[in-house]
């Protein structure tokens, strides 16, 4: 077995195409699209990398890819958090600790040999995509922009000597457990008192409309644990390719006295329909994607921010109940991701009945 760094076109399909062979039995997987992971990756096309570095590695062993692995140096995110952090990501391996050991390690080289001091992952590549390692929940496939991972990636972390940083959580809510009418009542109150009205997404006008969520964003997440501010370039980046799947009922800001005081955006679980392409576009599989897209009746809610002047008169709570009350296309969704020790979203959460069913943890460790 030996690791060697990726440098060539053949070395890059081989990393790309890696987790087809990791996952080959396992039901629950949802294969991404090989075109989106290309475009992820590329220093050419993603926005990402103005900022940042990486290096891709993969295990070999008789000529055949059995493990892989990103080192990725987030400037941005040293500068903001005033850290000498590599991260990792895109972790796949064989169940063997040696290949996971030797992947971990030649990541921390890099970082040693950049003057780092803490490795840090699994992020795919910022906080800002995907990122954690699902720990609890392995009963059902990811949604939408969720990672997945084997049960035997938890030991494979601990024995080569990395451990928790942070958990994330996600949450499942449909309308079946919310009490519609008593949070009416409720949520018509709130938005009497802070006169609070919400305003769907205007997609005829999308490039003015991303520039005020990038705003939003930004401030609302500023203080959140691993957060990097996103430029410009990269939220545009991210909102061109989440247009098509964007639908009004689930994208809405809200308003307090006329100003924008929170941002929700809820997306389809596109995941129900990509399973069924097995990553690939062409032949077939943009008409599986098409076909099963029709009958997809859950979503994700993948970013709830409020910005620090209208926090605490429970903005928060009036967004997640406008989306069910407005969407009853979608009666369940995911809520996710939430930091563990973000105690007003859990709490909200908790009393609305929704349930914690997945859990998914960023680890680190020094780099010596």
């Amino acid at each position: 077995m030996e690791i060697r760094p990726v440098t060539t076109r053949a070395d890059r399909r081989a990393f790309i195409r890696l987790p087809w062979a990791i996952y080959a039995w396992d039901k629950n997987w949802v294969p991404p699209l090989l075109l989106d992971q290309e475009t992820l990756l590329d220093p050419a096309k993603n926005p990402f990398f103005q900022h940042a570095e990486m290096e891709m590695y993969l295990a070999w062993s008789e000529g055949v890819a059995i493990g892989r692995i990103a080192a990725i140096l987030d400037r941005s995110h040293n500068e903001f958090h005033g850290e000498r952090t590599l991260h990792f990501g895109f972790f796949e391996c064989v169940d063997d600790v040696a290949v996971a050991r030797a992947l971990v390690d030649r990541a921390k080289e890099m970082g040693r040999a950049r003057g780092m001091t803490t490795l840090r992952g699994p992020v795919n590549p910022s906080t800002n995509e995907t990122c954690g390692m699902l720990i609890e929940g392995f009963d059902s496939p990811p949604v939408i922009m969720m990672t997945y991972n084997p049960r035997y990636y938890l030991s494979l972390m601990e024995r080569v000597g990395l451990a928790k940083a942070k958990d994330l959580y996600a949450w499942y809510c449909d309308q079946d457990i919310v009490k519609l009418d008593q949070l009416r009542r409720v949520t018509q109150r709130v938005k009497e008192r802070h006169k609070v009205t919400f305003r769907s997404l205007d997609l005829s006008r999308f490039d003015e409309e991303v520039g005020l969520v990038h705003g939003i964003y930004n401030r609302a997440w500023e203080k959140n644990w691993g957060f990097v501010p996103m430029t410009e370039a990269e939220f545009r980046h991210m909102g061109k390719n989440l247009k098509p799947v964007i639908v009004p009922e689930l994208a809405f800001v809200a308003e307090s006295d006329g100003k924008p005081a929170g941002f929700i955006l809820g997306l389809p679980d596109l995941n129900l329909a990509l399973i069924h392409a097995n990553g690939r576009l062409f032949p077939f599989g943009l008409l599986k994607i098409l076909w099963h897209a029709r009958k997809i009746r859950t979503c994700r809610i993948i970013t709830l921010g409020v910005v620090p002047e209208f926090r605490k008169r429970g903005i928060e709570g009036l967004l997640i109940f406008e989306l069910i009350d407005r969407a009853p296309k979608y009666p369940g969704g995911e809520l996710s991701w939430i930091l563990e020790d973000n105690r007003q979203m859990n709490g909200i959460l908790e009393t609305m009945g929704a349930r914690l069913y997945k859990r998914y943890r960023i680890y680190e460790a020094p780099i010596e």
